[in-house]
């Protein structure tokens, strides 16, 4: 009797020998742990399953943990950032191959339906923000990715993956809802409130549109000599609650042209109201748990506009080429690394950026 060799598979670079990997969990409101989860499988002949190298903690999970967004629930794999290498792939996929290093978009999209024939990718009917989210995320040894051929860019040889990292995310929400939603263009003036990631992310691509000026607005002292550096032409501290005072003195008494929402809480939101000059644009980045007050009786006649938006990450291939021609450094972002089995010091550490003066933290597995 001959016997056949067993082969590996053509779809997967890896032999599945054990069952369970490393993920960070959604337990309940204000709790979460690192802990064995099962190993994720292809689901559907789009997906692909990635071997994760680094990922970062986002505000959002935050959010998610105060219990602002009850689509997520208990017992999910937090996460929708990061980078990795292709393992297995469904039958469907003829983009990628197992071995190729890809970079993680937070937005699965088919690129079929409805909203995604308008780039509304995240309003996809399958997809959209669901990593870490509706199904598992990127806080782990391994995530599904739905829609693979879409929801995945390659990475070439030689690039930064941590740099990349900060392209799954927080540069194209920033870009996207923040900067182009709130028509930043060249000679405007430009507040952005909150000098968190997202509100430095946002500064630093406004400067692609060169405003004449840009306020950044924050609590935290720290953040705003950040922001200085990052190329913020003045620094308003709101501690006080005097920062729409400010900022209108600051302005000549105008306002300004765009006020960039990047906290999600209802008082940023309503200085955003304060501050904003007739004509202007009120662009929201933030995750809004609560209700915001809309002071129409102070704003009906202002010409001003009002959006709102998901990030769909249309934006990725451009800000990919200007990370990579060096025009823009997202590395200058990242404050803090760990590993994977040290991911609960890690959202210690970013959940309380007053005192670590945490930015972005990297998280290698």
């Amino acid at each position: 009797m001959v016997l056949a060799t067993l082969k590996k598979p053509a779809n997967t670079t890896t032999q599945n020998k054990t069952a369970t990997m490393k993920a960070l969990v959604y337990q309940a409101v204000g709790k979460k742990a690192l802990m064995d989860h099962p190993m994720p499988t292809i689901s559907a002949p789009t997906d692909a399953i990635i071997k994760i190298t680094k990922t970062t903690i986002c505000g959002t999970d935050l959010h998610i943990l105060k219990g602002d967004l009850p689509s997520c629930t208990p017992g999910r794999i937090l996460g929708h950032e990061g980078v990795g290498v292709v393992d297995q792939v469904g039958s469907a996929v003829t983009v990628f191959k197992p071995g190729d290093r890809v970079l993680i978009s937070c937005v699965s999209a088919c690129g079929k339906c409805f909203y995604c024939r308008k780039q509304m990718y995240s309003h996809c009917t399958t997809g959209g923000w669901i990593l870490g989210n509706t199904i598992d995320g990127t806080q782990a040894e391994f995530v599904r990715i739905p829609h693979a051929d879409m929801s995945l860019y390659p990475i070439p040889d030689g690039a930064d993956e941590e740099a990349l990292v900060m392209l799954s995310d927080i540069l194209p929400t920033s870009f996207e809802c923040g900067v182009l939603n709130g028509k930043v263009e060249p000679g405007s003036t430009v507040a952005i409130v909150g000098s968190g990631p997202i509100g430095l992310a946002a500064l630093l691509t406004a400067q692609f549109y060169s405003p004449a000026e840009i306020i950044m607005v924050d609590l935290d002292e720290s953040r705003l000599e950040v922001a200085k550096r990052f190329g913020a032409t003045a620094t308003i501290n709101s501690t006080d609650g005097k920062a729409a005072e400010a900022l209108i003195k600051l302005t000549a008494g105008r306002g300004v042209d765009t006020a960039i929402e990047a906290v999600g809480i209802p008082a940023t939101f309503e200085l955003c109201e304060q501050i904003v000059t007739a004509g202007g644009h009120i662009a929201n980045i933030g995750v809004h748990g609560k209700k915001v007050d809309l002071h129409l009786e102070k704003l009906w006649d202002r010409n001003i506009s009002i959006t709102t938006r998901l990030v769909d990450t249309v934006t990725i291939p451009m800000l990919f080429k200007t990370v990579s021609s060096k025009k823009i450094d997202p590395k200058v972002l990242i404050t803090h690394r760990f590993k994977l089995d040290k991911i609960l010091d890690a959202y210690e550490t970013f959940g309380h950026a007053e005192k670590t003066k945490a930015l972005k933290v990297i998280i290698e597995t």
